[in-house]
């Protein structure tokens, strides 16, 4: 039976349709015990897979991204033109990580892949004060399709296509948004984040993709101790289209987060590298991200769940919800 006395673990979601928050909450479950095997921790699964260990919850706020007039669709038909033009600066970024992992000089596939969406990209961007409802949205399409041709990418990347691609990039440029009526999503978002939570317990927070961002404002507004808090494949360092509209200001680690720790995979196109732990500053405690890469096989490298699987990741959740 779950005492009082149990820490928290939260689970915040990134990017990505409508969610079933309790299947998803078993799915997460389920990989972190595959890591905590991995960790040589098998003896702590059942007490964490049964609630034992930790009062477990999984933040849902997707219906609140999906609902209509809220997501609304791909950018260019009713979305304003600050979401328009996040979006192409989030596609920009993601492109300039890229290329330094395969420069254009190389000659390689990637670095072939990576010009061809730069091209398509270029060409968006001069000519999008001329275009109609649904050019934008068509012309990004060509963007982001083309990304997912990046040889690295094809079996690893959890989009089907560029269309799907797109409209889940466009949730991190509707949550940024702050603008009129827009300001009230976001806040609503980190109201549902932080609901049931109790300060006067810890709480573990592990967060995935757009659910970084969401964390990190949650968590600068939240009063109670975060004995821990991992991010998992984050854009949250990913230049001027996500770091320089965080609020608040300049970005910090939470001065209630005792730990941070951050995973990247090489393969996952959303993140910003190691580059998280130098452009965010510590906490007023000191605390500071600590940031390190984890290598997935398979498909789906985004996916939070497969970051959970390893051993790394999962044990060091798991012995942060240790007496």
């Amino acid at each position: 039976m779950v005492t009082t006395a149990n820490p928290q673990l939260m689970f915040i979601h990134g990017i990505g349709g409508l969610r079933n928050a309790e299947m998803e909450l078993r799915q997460w479950l389920r990989a972190l015990a595959t890591g905590v095997r991995a960790a040589g921790r098998a003896e702590l699964v059942s007490a964490l897979t049964q609630g034992r260990l930790a009062d477990v919850r999984f933040a849902d706020y997707s219906d609140l991204l999906s609902t209509k007039g809220a997501q609304g669709g791909m950018p260019g038909s009713n979305s304003d033109r600050f979401d328009e033009l996040a979006l192409v600066d989030l596609l920009e970024a993601m492109l300039d990580e890229l290329a330094e992992q395969f420069p254009p000089d190389s000659g390689t596939p990637d670095a072939r892949v990576i010009g061809q969406a730069r091209h398509h990209l270029d060409a968006l961007s001069s000519g999008s004060q001329a275009q109609g409802v649904g050019e934008f949205a068509r012309r990004l399409v060509w963007v982001t399709t083309t990304l997912l041709q990046l040889p690295g990418l094809r079996q690893t990347a959890q989009w089907v296509n560029g269309q799907a691609f797109a409209l889940h990039l466009s949730q991190v440029a509707l949550y940024l948004n702050r603008r009129g009526d827009k300001a009230s999503l976001g806040s609503a978002i980190r109201s549902r984040v932080l609901e049931g939570l109790d300060p006067a317990r810890p709480v573990i927070v592990v967060s995935h993709s757009l659910g970084t961002v969401v964390a990190y404002e949650a968590l600068h507004e939240y009063k109670g101790p975060v004995a821990l808090w991992v991010t998992l494949g984050s854009p949250l360092a990913l230049g001027g289209v996500v770091l320089q509209r965080l609020v608040p200001q300049p970005p910090s680690c939470p001065d209630e987060v005792q730990a941070w720790h951050n995973f990247w995979d090489r393969n996952d196109v959303i993140v910003g590298r190691p580059r998280l732990a130098d452009w965010i500053a510590p906490s007023s405690r000191g605390v500071k991200a600590e940031t390190a890469p984890v290598k997935s096989g398979g498909v789906w490298t985004h996916t939070a769940t497969k970051y959970l699987e390893h051993a790394k990741v999962a044990g060091l959740i798991v012995e942060a919800l240790l007496p």
